[in-house]
């Protein structure tokens, strides 16, 4: 999918063809819509190909006045196992427009193509770049927080839990941390390098944007690092946590055994086929079921006393 979008005071417009000032936002594209747009704006058709491997790298790459500014974004993917992870965004930077590459629908970009950023234009190529960025920086702590909510829920289940569901999610989380962690690492070189060699075009506020994006990006790295050693370290707990629940239930299901033993013992003795004291006794039974009782009774004073059960 291929859009071209163009603000126009405080609004954004669908436009049909490609303008000067536009932002060309590209999603999946297929292999026509990469040549025409490579022919179209004269851009080397790797830099429209590059973002959309799913592994590709941070990086920025020049060719002649056009720049690539390739950023790992986090994404959001309930349906999968590990939901929060990244993708790589493409950024090309011209002369006359802005391009977006991605494999994907972009959960940062999102926020730019419904409206529901403000104080932005098209016309403003490199403060339009370094918005993404700092768009970028805040979803990724917005998803960071999310994670931390989720990890607590299920750190409330782990207490009361003797099976793995709970240990599994707690693993993927710490998945997604890393993949948060190496990629806003990256992002951050990219951002450092844009900031020493200034590739962009940019005024003295935009370069103080830019200072802000990078302290945005350093405070999510020190979120991700932080849960990320919290929750290592609560899986390393819990996982001694299910181990002592399956002991408890262990310990008492044995314990109960042997206290149901005790009269069962008494029955076998008495069910024997030889001749028994009191066999002839008509209370016999009463006596043998009393007797039963008075061992369950205090086998289970002397488990409660020793806390066995």
């Amino acid at each position: 999918m291929v859009e071209i979008l163009k603000t126009s005071g405080t609004s954004l417009n669908i436009v049909q063809e490609y303008e000067k000032d536009c932002w060309i936002n590209m999603v999946s594209p297929d292999e026509e819509d990469i040549k025409l747009i490579s022919q179209s704006l004269k851009i080397p058709h790797d830099f429209l190909t590059s973002p959309l491997d799913i592994d590709e790298r941070s990086r920025i790459e020049v060719d002649e006045k056009i720049v690539l500014v390739i950023i790992r974004t986090p994404h959001l993917d309930s349906e999968k196992p590990i939901q929060y992870t990244t993708v790589p965004l493409g950024i090309i930077y011209t002369e006359n427009a802005i391009i977006t590459v991605c494999s994907i629908k972009n959960d940062v970009l999102q926020a730019f193509a419904n409206g529901k950023m403000r104080g932005w234009s098209t016309n403003k190529r490199s403060r339009f770049v370094l918005q993404i960025f700092s768009r970028t920086a805040l979803v990724y702590l917005d998803y960071l927080k999310q994670i931390n909510k989720f990890t607590s829920q299920v750190e409330d289940k782990l207490q009361r839990s003797m099976k793995n569901e709970e240990l599994i999610d707690l693993l993927n989380f710490e998945k997604s941390l890393v993949y948060f962690t190496t990629s806003l690492r990256a992002n951050e070189l990219v951002m450092e390098r844009l900031q020493r060699n200034e590739l962009l075009k940019m005024y003295d506020e935009d370069k103080e944007i830019l200072e802000d994006v990078i302290t945005e990006n350093k405070q999510a790295i020190e979120m991700a690092n932080i849960y990320s050693n919290i929750l290592s370290g609560m899986m390393d707990a819990f996982a001694s946590v299910i181990s002592n629940n399956l002991n408890v239930v262990m310990k008492f299901l044995t314990s109960i055994t042997i206290i149901l033993t005790l009269p069962v013992l008494v029955a076998s003795i008495y069910g024997m086929n030889v001749k028994l004291p009191l066999q002839q006794w008509p209370h016999a039974f009463v006596f043998t079921m009393g007797c039963s009782l008075i061992l369950s009774v205090l086998g289970s004073i002397i488990f409660i006393k020793r806390k066995w059960f």
